[in-house]
């Protein structure tokens, strides 16, 4: 019997499945398509999914760098810019890679993992079993697991066989046009990078920019093509019926800025896609018994700010460890339970902050009031500083002692300076188990009973102000220093009976 098969193989589903490796478990991957595909999705990564992948070892893969990640100095929400450099803790990190990249990166680390992947595969009914998933597949191959997780998209074949609503509303009020084009030199603002038009000014690289016809977004990303995004309201001619072309994405910028831009096809591979309206979507529920939703099959959001890949992946990690607990028998009573309770309040926060910040894009002159409002809450650090934590994930507290200042946040950039010298938390964490970082050796005996699942590292620590953590595999903090009948309950509540 297969311990977990995972229909979908995206970023979310590959993740998933590096997890489950790394915890002992060999899932099987299933995916309907014949390749993974390239075409041009997600651009990049942007939260604490880049801190994510730092502590996988992944960040120096998809970065081709070997430093780690820094927070970023500017952002965007809702059309405005976002100065980092006025906080003392910014919490946003940003990689810049496209989403076929990072789903390469992920399958050959599946690979290596010895995560099997299987190509052709769709899936078209299940039936649950109380140990065990039956699976029928398009080619009437039976296969049986423990667990089923679907990672197959809003459009979740999954979801819909097990039975789950999905409840949501859908906007059709705005058409978004976007593809990879070649501007003239002319046309290229030598200073900031940005997009310099005769007869309306520079837009801006990287964000989004409001008229009041609409928004335009250039992104010149380097080392490949540049691409060039509007968005228009209802009164926009839009033709569905009709495949998009560069001639109709020229016509929407010119109406949104007001002054023309010619452009040509990016050389290779292109992109012209036309999306009518907006899904803002979150599953009335993340499990069916033996039947898990990931990523965006347990929801789906306008894509505005690029929180979707920092939502899924960090899902993916907070079930990974919590499925392989379960499949393995040391969960503690409800363990598995805690990834909708712990994720889906994330999920909603996302929601709320993409319904923001399409509401703050939107047309009208009540809208433009609003913004010069906004704006002038951005000048306050304090106000930036939240939007920043909520758009980093960097808000995210799992119910956890409230008594305890650190449990239940994401564990900080310590370093343990050990025997064999400084190591930084992102290297301790490759394994994806659980740590108790001790520094002063109390505590080891205390979490004995739990070597089999806990690795103890001992030696004084960098980074922060408590004497020892236990840091859960998907790097939160479960407990900060305490006596040992607290350490010996957060050890039991996260990680099951001692053995």
């Amino acid at each position: 019997m297969i311990d977990v098969l995972i229909a979908g193989a995206g970023p979310n589903g590959l993740m998933l499945a590096c997890e489950l490796a790394l915890a002992g478990l060999r899932p099987v991957v299933l995916e309907r398509r014949d390749t993974l595909g390239g075409e041009p999705r997600a651009n990049g990564l942007v939260g604490q999914v880049v801190r994510l992948l730092d502590r996988r070892g992944l960040y120096t893969r998809l970065s081709g760098g070997n430093t780690p990640p820094a927070p970023q100095p500017a952002f965007t929400f809702g059309a405005f810019p976002l100065d980092l450099t006025v906080l003392a803790d910014n919490p946003h990190y940003v990689l810049g890679v496209p989403q076929a990249q990072l789903q390469a990166t992920l399958a050959a680390r599946a690979a290596e993992l010895g995560v099997e992947l299987r190509h052709g595969h769709d899936v078209v009914d299940l039936r649950q079993r109380p140990d065990a998933v039956e699976v029928h597949l398009a080619d009437g191959t039976q296969l049986t697991a423990r667990f089923l997780v679907g990672a197959d998209g809003g459009r979740s074949t999954v979801r819909r066989l097990v039975g789950i609503d999905f409840p949501g509303v859908t906007d059709d009020r705005s058409t978004s046009r976007t593809a990879t084009v070649a501007v003239p030199a002319s046309f290229l603002d030598p200073a900031t990078g940005g997009l310099r038009v005769p007869g309306y000014g520079v837009v801006p690289p990287f964000q989004h920019t409001r008229t009041p016809r609409g928004l335009i977004a250039w992104a010149p990303f380097p080392g490949r093509p540049a691409l060039l995004t509007t968005t228009e309201w209802p009164d926009a001619p839009t033709d569905d019926e009709t495949p998009m072309d560069l001639a109709e994405l020229r016509a929407s910028v010119a109406r949104v800025l007001g002054a023309d831009v010619p452009f040509g096809p990016a050389e290779g591979p292109g992109l012209l896609r036309r999306l009518t309206g907006r899904n803002t979507r979150i599953a009335a529920r993340y499990r069916a018994d033996r039947v898990l939703l990931l990523g965006d099959a347990a929801h789906v959001h306008p894509a505005i700010g690029g929180p979707g890949l920092n939502l899924g992946l960090q899902d993916a990690v907070n079930l990974g460890w919590k499925l392989a607990a379960t499949v393995l028998g040391w969960a503690p009573p409800g363990l598995l339970d805690t990834y909708e309770t712990e994720r889906r309040p994330v999920a909603e926060r996302v929601v709320m902050s993409t319904q923001a910040q399409s509401a703050l894009t939107g047309p009208g002159d009540e809208i433009t009031g609003l913004r010069q409002l906004f704006a002038e809450l951005l000048r306050m650090p304090e106000v930036t500083g939240h939007i920043a934590a909520l758009m980093s994930g960097a808000d995210t507290r799992y119910p956890a002692d409230p008594a305890d200042p650190l449990a239940g946040r994401y564990a900080p950039d310590v370093v343990v300076h050990g025997a064999h010298g400084p190591t930084r938390l992102a290297e301790l964490t490759h394994a994806a188990r659980p740590l108790l970082l001790d520094s002063t050796g109390a505590h080891a005996e205390t979490a004995a009973g739990w070597r089999d699942r806990v690795d103890v590292v001992a030696g004084p620590l960098e980074g922060t102000t408590a004497t020892a953590l236990l840091v859960r595999p998907d790097c939160f903090v479960a407990w900060s220093a305490g006596d040992t009948d607290t350490l010996r309950a957060a050890l039991a509540r996260h990680f099951g009976p001692p053995r």
